[in-house]
């Protein structure tokens, strides 16, 4: 069985996996797949096109790119953005990756082409500008190693 709120705008081309839960007010564009057993928080926008995968947990304001992709087990915080734009002056269409297993705080920013490999961790109100290595743990304005 699949939870969501009626005020929350699944699109119809959306395919929500078994046991996920999407919260109030919350946005997910054409052709989006998410995973069995997934928790989708308070007014999350998930743009057309992105994959997350099982088991992962999103918190509440979240902002994940069109084409995004985001693995299983991973538990995200709220307030993430996974950006496409680098900046307003050169806009970009190539998007951030977070591997499975990943751990992301509260109010974190994936610039565009990055990859968070599996395992990291990136401690909170960080900007990640780099490809971040498995297991590592990163955090910082910009996230620089521990």
């Amino acid at each position: 069985m699949i939870k969501h709120y009626k005020n929350s705008d699944v699109n119809t081309t959306a395919i929500i996996g078994e046991g996920t839960e999407i919260g109030q007010f919350v946005i997910i564009g054409d052709n989006v797949v998410i995973g069995k057993n997934c928790k989708i928080g308070n007014y999350c926008e998930i743009r057309d096109g992105v994959i997350i995968g099982d088991n992962t947990t999103l918190g509440s304001r979240c902002t994940i790119s069109a084409h995004a992709k985001i693995g299983k087990n991973c538990v995200i915080k709220y307030g993430f953005v996974l950006t496409d734009t680098p900046d307003l002056n050169s806009p970009s269409k190539v998007v951030g990756f977070v591997s499975n297993n990943v751990k992301i705080g509260a109010n974190v920013t994936l610039m565009p082409s990055f990859v968070i490999e599996d395992g990291a961790i990136i401690g909170s109100c960080s900007q990640v500008r780099c490809d971040i290595p498995a297991g590592q743990v990163w955090y910082g304005n910009p996230a620089k190693k521990k």
